[in-house]
């Protein structure tokens, strides 16, 4: 195991001091990179974090390692990525139960979200239960979660902790 992985990671709510690192760690991935990396503005992060939903941050010795979004507007994801040099510490597993708790815990009875097809993220999240839907597009396939105890559920959902 990556010896960087055995740290303790911290996972907690964003807030607007944590976008300019969450925006370096979005250019820093190397799967499901930007072609126009001016397209995500700093105004698009503020608006997710504090009107169409919530977002995280995980932590490592202080460092910012990963972050997510929780989109409550339509129920989604909207965005979760880890800097490539943490991958496979479970990052991004914890960032992603934190996101989906958050949502259901709304009541919604289905979260989206899409990926670039043929990436590690595509096999994330099958791995993480999440059924695999259609592409969307020549280069994103969709994906659903559905609530415990919904119709299309797979899967018991056990929230890693209570949404903050």
């Amino acid at each position: 195991m990556n010896p960087i992985c055995e740290q303790s990671i911290l996972i907690r709510e964003a807030n607007d001091a944590d976008i300019d690192r969450m925006m370096h760690i979005r250019l820093a991935v190397k799967e499901n990179t930007l072609s126009n990396p001016g397209i995500i503005t700093r105004q698009m992060c503020e608006d997710y974090l504090h009107r169409y939903g919530r977002g995280w941050v995980a932590e490592i010795h202080g460092v910012i390692t990963g972050f997510s979004y929780a989109d409550h507007q339509d129920s989604s994801i909207w965005a979760l990525f880890v800097l490539p040099e943490y991958e496979g510490c479970g990052i991004g597993k914890r960032l992603l139960q934190q996101a989906v708790d958050y949502l259901f815990a709304l009541g919604n009875t289905e979260i989206h979200l899409s990926t670039a097809a043929n990436t590690r993220a595509d096999r994330f999240y099958s791995k993480q239960g999440w059924q695999r839907g259609g592409m969307k597009n020549a280069i994103e396939v969709g994906y659903v979660l559905h609530a415990p105890g919904t119709p299309g559920s797979t899967a018991i959902h056990e929230p890693a902790s209570p949404p903050i």
